[in-house]
């Protein structure tokens, strides 16, 4: 079997130090049914292709299979249906030769395994029970765009038919190591057969390689059963395992500090949260999002395109106001973007609001066309996870390519962590944030962009104000 790995990012050669092999080397790697060579068919600076070939050894098969006892199959050693599962094969070679990338690390370029690249996956020959309705539906939830081709029997002889074999294309802007993981545990899973005996540590090996994903796959349970070759013992810790860690990511996400749905412990003047129930304020997360949509309204944006969406809860707000005629949700993990599609139950929405809503995973730092013809363009709380060295990035795809009328940016006010007990003196509110601006920060950033683009700015504190550290939140607003 064939793979090929093609990057356009720049410089596309970051695939190299991704994959942990270089692009002037052709190097091969013993497997116990064969050998997996790893090769570059180009490598320039606008696109790389990184190629896996396994060719399988019969007699290595046999090697590996042992001594078999069949007094009424004397050739039951050289006759077995192993070599014919091509894919169950493939998958362990790339799990074996891409180990290191599928764990996401990269210790020449640290911040290259966390970003979604523009990637293009071929497999000239896949086998695939169910047909290209099958592969759509396994890799589309995942954010690849899939071209799934049926390759013929015998092209001289059409009226044989098509074999169960596809000529996949799987394109997308995903990180690499997810991209793998679909890879690995999705190409035995569309063939339906292994080529080894599926033991109790297989559940684990699924659960790890399909960690972040397959929680909030639709046919979660398609690929669970045919994963552990429909072992009912196996699939049903399996099932109950999935559900468990899919529990407790919601708890976590509930009780998370970026969504702010507790109140400071501790707050200088005009700061102290009200102690009567009745005068409590709503969560900062809830009043962030009705500021936004009070700004949205104010400037008349009806097409609004909400980058780094999440699970959907502004687009949730923005859907269920007749205000908005167009709802775009983008997000940057796949997974996110199929909770937003459970959040809001896409399947069961009248048809006038399905027409109103596009969800579809993006990054904020690539250009997308898809992302231009929006009134307005909201990035809420989504600055602080970008890299600074990549916010140049995400300057020329919001405010340069997209250069919507508006732009709404919050993001939280640094300043004001002194009111939160517990978070260490210049600490973060989140894991996941690469900074966090104070006031002048902020205005430095905004002054910046909106000169170099054509905009102007005007700033709204959101949550309440304290009078020495200003609001929890601060919101920049960017009109034409």
């Amino acid at each position: 079997m064939l793979m090929t790995i093609t990057s356009r990012h720049r410089p596309a050669t970051d695939l190299g130090f991704l994959l942990h092999k270089h692009p002037d080397k052709v190097q091969s790697f013993g497997q116990s049914f064969g050998t997996a060579h790893v090769f570059y068919p180009e490598a320039a600076e606008e696109r790389c292709t990184a190629a896996l070939l396994l060719e399988t050894d019969p007699q290595a098969l046999l090697r590996a299979r042992g001594t078999v006892d069949s007094p009424d199959f004397a050739l039951a050693s050289y006759v077995n249906d192993r070599p014919y599962a091509a894919a169950s094969l493939f998958a362990v070679a790339v799990g074996d030769v891409f180990r290191t990338a599928l764990k996401g690390r990269c210790a020449a370029r640290p911040e290259l395994p966390g970003t979604p690249l523009p990637l293009e996956l071929h497999l000239p020959a896949v086998p695939c029970r169910g047909g290209p309705e099958e592969a759509h539906a396994l890799f589309e939830p995942l954010g690849w765009t899939v071209r799934a081709e049926p390759v013929p029997l015998d092209p001289a002889l059409p009226d044989w038919g098509d074999s169960r074999y596809l000529d996949l294309t799987l394109t997308g802007e995903l990180r690499l190591a997810d991209a793998l993981s679909h890879v690995y545990v999705l190409l035995p899973v569309m063939d339906g057969a292994k080529h080894y005996w599926v033991a109790a540590d297989e559940v684990d090996k699924l659960l790890r390689a399909a960690e972040g994903w397959l929680p909030a796959h639709p046919l979660r349970n398609r690929i669970t059963g045919r994963y552990l070759a429909r072992r009912r013992t196996l699939v049903r810790e399996a099932t109950a395992r999935l559900a468990a860690a899919e529990e407790a990511a919601g708890q976590e996400e509930a009780d998370d500090p970026a969504n702010e749905e507790r109140a400071p412990a501790r707050a200088g003047s005009g700061a102290a949260p009200a102690e009567g129930k009745a005068d409590r304020e709503p969560p900062l997360a809830a009043q962030r999002a009705a500021a936004v949509l009070d700004v949205l309204k104010a400037e008349g944006a009806r097409r609004v395109l909400d980058l780094g969406c999440g699970t959907g809860t502004l687009v949730a707000r923005m859907l269920g106001d007749a205000f908005f005629e167009r709802v775009t949700g983008v997000d940057a993990s796949a997974l996110n973007v199929q909770r937003a599609r459970r959040r809001l139950r896409v399947d069961q929405l009248p048809e006038p609001a399905r027409r109103r809503l596009r969800l579809f995973p993006g990054s904020a730092v690539y250009r997308d066309e898809r992302f231009a013809g929006h009134d307005a363009v909201v990035l809420m709380e989504v600055v602080e996870h970008v890299d600074e060295g990549r916010l140049g990035a995400l300057e020329r795809v919001v405010f340069g390519s997209a250069a919507p009328a508006a732009v709404v940016v919050t993001t939280p006010n640094a300043e004001y962590n002194v009111h939160y007990e517990g978070l260490p003196e210049g600490g973060m509110r989140h894991s996941d944030h690469r900074f966090e601006w104070t006031r002048a920060e902020f205005a430095g950033w905004a002054e910046r962009v909106a000169g170099e683009y054509g905009y102007r700015v005007r700033y709204l504190p959101v949550g309440r104000e304290d009078q020495r550290t200003g609001a929890p939140t601060q919101m920049g607003v960017f009109t034409k």
